[in-house]
């Protein structure tokens, strides 16, 4: 939904965070940094400018490789039956599952994911009816062989919608696969619509991690993003869904970059999830493109922070999380201790899919149900129609609605298993991703843009380190990781500049 401005690494010590970020702290501004600072501690250092001049251009996010600006109408339906067929020969094996919900019973002033109003009652009924159909059309055509690792649920608002509907579709996934040990079933919710009837209804569905989707604690941010606050104590929610059921797991999710958000306040809200005690925690970086969403043209009437109050915030969260035992994972989410993927992250078995981060273990094939539902398998994309109406109608008459996709090439694949690994793990070990791909490590580079003297600039500059057999990224140069990245990819070195720039 949001990309985050950047991360770095838990690692690294408060001196070489601010080092890393270019924040000037002093005095009273330092005291939102973390709750264990006990003295004020001044820090003043900046960020290398010539390296911020020398590698701030555009480059992908490499949330999918290739990016989704590659996808074409030429492929569609047709293609996509096709894929879904070799799917059962692809690797990996694993199935992951995603329901797109579209609904929300209020629109947020900040939302860039693809929501609509909630419409009547027998059209809400007459998309579910839709799902159904699309899963049993996709489902039909799968290896039943073949175990379910994720089931994902997101929006929209998934629990805008009767919790009898999310009971039936997952009751029918149940009774189709069989699935791995442990498997992540989880859901995204507005805690201002929950009740205790509904998460009762939620856990006889099967859920086993829900995302509860605060954004701040601070009403006034709310007011300003039009958000409604959860309508019971979150504490409270915590506690009933984590009641007789040892494995559920609750993620809290926050935005930070929202109008009336400062550093000191939002420092606040962190504070306060970690109270909570949540499995895991995200913190997205609100990324405003009212050309895309014009719902976020609001916003702009309450007037967004400064770029340097942002990074404030994103510095302070950083710096109160990591130090009250949450592990910073990827690009934007924390982890307990004792986190699946914190142990993955350790052992360097991170891996990201389109339903987020995840391990080796939980990974799969993605197939993605409901409207702009984008299948992630491993020789192909396809997304789903927009159009809520155009979803109903082609459903019940028996026809999928995919209106573009692309189809990988051998060599993508190798191409985005190396950004994969890169940035999920922050290194690339050659001889392992040959493992991987089924090839030596010397054919996986020659699938690659791999260019030693390039590779050699980044390392001199400090921002990897480098060995004939493996490339390691620098806490410094967690900042400039996409520019790593993009060494290794074809399409950019080919001239393809249109994304954003890392910074």
């Amino acid at each position: 939904m949001l990309s985050v401005l950047f991360f770095i690494k838990n690692s690294i010590s408060l001196h070489r965070v601010n080092l890393f970020l270019g924040q000037r702290i002093s005095g009273a501004d330092n005291l939102y940094l973390a709750t264990r600072i006990t003295q004020p501690e001044t820090f003043e250092a900046m960020i290398n400018r010539e390296l911020l001049e020398k590698y701030n251009h555009p480059v992908p996010r490499y949330t999918s490789y290739p990016p989704a600006n590659f996808f074409t109408e030429e492929f569609g339906p047709a293609s996509y039956l096709e894929a879904i067929d070799q799917s059962n020969q692809w690797n990996p094996q694993n199935i992951s599952i995603y329901i797109h919900i579209p609904f929300c019973l209020k629109m947020c002033f900040f939302c860039g994911c693809n929501s609509y109003a909630l419409r009547q009652a027998e059209v809400v009924e007459a998309y579910h009816k839709a799902l159904i159909q699309e899963i049993k059309m996709i489902t039909s055509r799968l290896d039943k062989k073949r175990r379910v690792s994720q089931i994902h649920y997101g929006g929209g608002t998934p629990n805008a919608i009767p919790v009898e509907y999310l009971q039936e579709i997952n009751e029918l996934l149940f009774s189709t696969f069989e699935f791995i040990p442990d498997p992540e079933i989880a859901i995204e919710v507005n805690p201002a619509y929950l009740t205790f009837d509904q998460m009762t209804g939620l856990k006889k569905a099967g859920f086993n991690r829900f995302s509860l989707g605060i954004q701040d604690f601070n009403d006034e941010v709310l007011d300003a993003v039009n958000r409604e606050k959860a309508g019971m104590p979150v504490e409270d929610i915590i506690a009933f869904l984590k009641q007789d059921s040892p494995n559920m797991a609750v993620n809290l999710d926050f935005i930070y970059g929202l109008p009336k958000q400062t550093a000191v306040n939002f420092s606040e809200t962190i504070r306060k999830a970690i109270e909570l005690k949540p499995d895991r925690l995200v913190t997205f970086s609100y990324a405003h493109v009212p050309w895309v969403s014009k719902i976020q043209k609001k916003l702009e009437k309450e007037g967004l922070p400064a770029p340097d109050e942002k990074i404030k915030m994103y510095e302070a969260a950083f710096s109160i999380l990591t130090q009250n035992g949450y592990e910073a994972i990827g690009m934007d989410h924390y982890a307990n201790s004792n986190d699946e993927l914190t142990v993955a992250r350790r052992n360097k078995q991170l891996h990201r899919n389109f339903q987020g981060y995840c391990t080796r273990r939980t990974t799969g094939q993605v197939y993605a149900f409901g409207v702009t539902g984008i299948s992630q398998l491993e020789g192909v994309y396809a997304q789903n129609t927009k159009s809520i109406d155009e979803y109903i109608s082609k459903m019940n008459q028996g026809e999928l609605t995919t209106i573009k996709g692309y189809t990988l090439t051998p060599q993508q694949v190798v191409v985005r298993e190396v950004i994969t690994e890169l940035m999920c793990n922050e290194q690339i070990v050659w001889n392992h991703l040959g493992e991987i791909l089924g090839m030596t490590s010397a054919e996986v580079k020659n699938q690659t843009t791999y260019n030693p003297e390039l590779l050699q600039q980044l390392a001199d500059d400090g921002i990897i380190t480098l060995s004939e057999e493996k490339i390691q990224i620098t806490p410094e140069g967690q900042l400039f990781i996409r520019n790593v990245a993009a060494s290794f990819d074809p399409l950019t070195q080919a001239g393809q500049t249109n994304f954003s720039k890392p910074i």
